[in-house]
């Protein structure tokens, strides 16, 4: 007969506030908006919290829930999960936290050639009971989860200064738009990355031929953009989108002649 360590009592009073596992890989399917569903590799972790009479929580236990919902692990089932992974671990509040690269075919300005582009997209997801005691968890008084979709759109920037002093040319550089929303209806991956790169002087392509190349040069040179226009231009358009109940978009540029990335953040 085995005896059941961690469930065994712990004297010292100390609730803990997250425990769990970290750094999983594991496969995921992901709502597409062409192709409906997207399998991609996931890096997930997932945590509960620990009263202070518990000596430790039940590590596999998460597995067996990820498991469960084998290859049905979307934002739809999302909810679910949480749910069940507070449930099975007669915890007060469980998270889990889930980023996935997510690929979408964009094709070339000007040559038309296709490729496929990453994004690194991500779930974070919280469930908490109403009242604190752990009875109550059980009979499932529970708040409503929330769920915060965050994505890392790569985009092209021109500085207006450098542009504005030159007599010819500007520098520019990559950069990267972190956006976290949280949504009242669904929302696809694709349409605020579209709405993010409109907001750069110039998109990022994963393929280009020269004449190509020539167009997105030319077009951030006619488009400069600070991260402050960068940001400003985002939030402008994700307050108008109703779908949208809170958001926060940050640009940061990996400056090309400055040692320091340039930054820039807006929270609506």
């Amino acid at each position: 007969m085995f005896i059941d360590v961690q469930n065994s009592k712990d004297k010292r009073g100390i609730a803990i506030d997250k425990v769990g596992i970290k750094n999983l890989h594991y496969p995921i399917s992901v709502l597409d908006k062409k192709k409906y569903l997207q399998h991609t590799i996931a890096n997930i972790n997932m945590y509960v919290d620990l009263p202070h009479y518990f000596k430790g929580t039940h590590m596999s236990r998460f597995l067996e829930v990820l498991n469960e919902y084998r290859g049905e692990i979307s934002i739809i089932k999302f909810p679910d999960i949480l749910r069940k992974i507070k449930r099975v671990l007669n915890a007060g509040s469980a998270s889990v936290e889930i980023e996935f690269p997510y690929f979408i075919e964009k094709t070339a300005p000007v040559s038309k050639k296709k490729s496929l582009m990453e994004y690194i997209c991500r779930y974070n997801g919280t469930i908490e009971s109403k009242k604190s005691d752990y009875e109550n968890a059980e009979k499932g008084n529970e708040d409503e989860s929330v769920i915060i979709i965050g994505i890392k759109v790569p985009v092209n920037t021109l500085c207006p200064c450098s542009k504005g002093i030159s007599k010819y040319g500007a520098h520019n550089q990559r950069g990267v738009v972190s956006v976290s929303l949280e949504f009242s209806k669904l929302i696809w991956f694709e349409d605020i990355i579209a709405d993010i790169e409109s907001c750069a002087s110039a998109p990022i392509y994963s393929l280009l031929k020269r004449a190509d190349e020539r167009f997105v040069t030319e077009r951030a040179y006619e488009n400069p953009m600070f991260v402050e226009d960068v940001v400003r231009c985002a939030a402008d358009i994700l307050k108008k989108n109703k779908s949208i109940k809170w958001f926060r978009v940050e640009a940061e540029n990996f400056e090309s002649i400055h040692n320091h990335n340039a930054y820039a953040m807006i929270e609506g």
